[in-house]
């Protein structure tokens, strides 16, 4: 990752973390804080906002946090989690294993491990363990895509982990500017004609996840890539990216809806470019985006 790059992440990511720890508590959901998922790591944490008013059991938005796959936490959801509870939702925020601790596929391995134990638990928090969504941003987002559309693949599942008599599968994902194949990202600046960020470099956050250079990763990066198991069975996807994301290509979405739609219908999956959006961009946030985003949630959860 050149300096330049570095820099760009670096503003984004501590931008979004200045306003995460600016924000109040929310007065309108009973919180559980760090409770333990798993044992395998002291990552193995996640918060859960649940309703105080309206009757149970809630659905429930499985968030997950971005950062490169090396940095964030499950604080970063304070920007969503009170509208997404006003709108009658649990939210659940997971930790996972960062890339400094481990390699993948420690990181699906948590995010599941989190949505067995939130099924196994869910009379105990008055959660609907039937109406389950993922919804993560930047590197959470490859992470909800990815548990996704793997629910029931083993290769992802550490069962030894907990609730093995639970699955992962889920039945919505909000997918905000992920990435999702490793292999194609820079090769997709070239199409866009956009100086972007460096994946391929060894030194890159996704490079980094892998243990190696990704194009000498081939194999692991396809085990990452959410395509490789996409399937009828599928859940929704709701997909956005912003066109002047210059950390992530957008076509990485594009690509992502293209091979999701004659496969599960495209009527299960929304692509929304939002035109001037950078990664990470304040436009993502707004009431009429987020109202969106709950429509999408309300017609597969509610």
């Amino acid at each position: 990752m050149n300096m330049k790059a570095v820099f760009k992440f670096l503003s984004v990511f501590i931008l979004v973390a200045i306003l995460a720890s600016c924000s109040s508590s929310d007065e309108n959901a009973t919180t559980y804080t760090n409770v333990s998922y798993a044992s395998v790591s002291s990552s193995n944490k996640l918060d859960i906002y649940v309703p105080s008013s309206g009757n149970g059991p809630f659905p429930v938005v499985v968030w997950i946090h971005g950062g490169a796959f090396m940095m964030g936490s499950k604080s970063m959801v304070s920007g969503v989690e009170p509208y997404l509870v006003s709108k009658g939702y649990a939210v659940v925020s997971v930790d996972y294993r960062l890339s400094g601790e481990a390699l993948f596929p420690a990181q699906i391995y948590d995010v599941k491990a989190a949505i067995r134990f939130i099924k196994a638990n869910a009379a105990k928090y008055n959660l609907n363990a039937n109406k389950i969504a993922t919804w993560g941003e930047s590197a959470g987002a490859g992470l909800a895509a990815l548990a996704g559309t793997s629910g029931g693949v083993a290769s992802l599942e550490d069962m030894s982990m907990g609730n093995s008599d639970q699955t992962s599968t889920v039945q919505a994902t909000v997918d905000l500017f992920g990435p999702i194949n490793f292999l194609t990202m820079d090769s997709q600046w070239i199409t866009l004609g956009v100086s972007g960020q460096s994946h391929d470099a060894a030194n890159s956050p996704e490079s980094i996840l892998m243990g190696g250079a990704i194009q000498t990763k081939q194999a692991l990066c396809n085990m990452y890539n959410p395509e490789t198991y996409i399937t009828a069975d599928d859940p929704a996807f709701y997909i956005q990216h912003g066109s002047s994301d210059v950390l992530i290509p957008y076509l990485q979405a594009k690509s992502f809806y293209d091979k999701l739609v004659p496969v599960i219908g495209s009527d299960k999956v929304t692509y929304n470019l939002l035109s001037g959006a950078g990664h990470a961009s304040s436009a993502f946030g707004t009431t009429s985006n987020l109202d969106l985003l709950i429509a999408f949630l309300d017609k597969y959860l509610k």
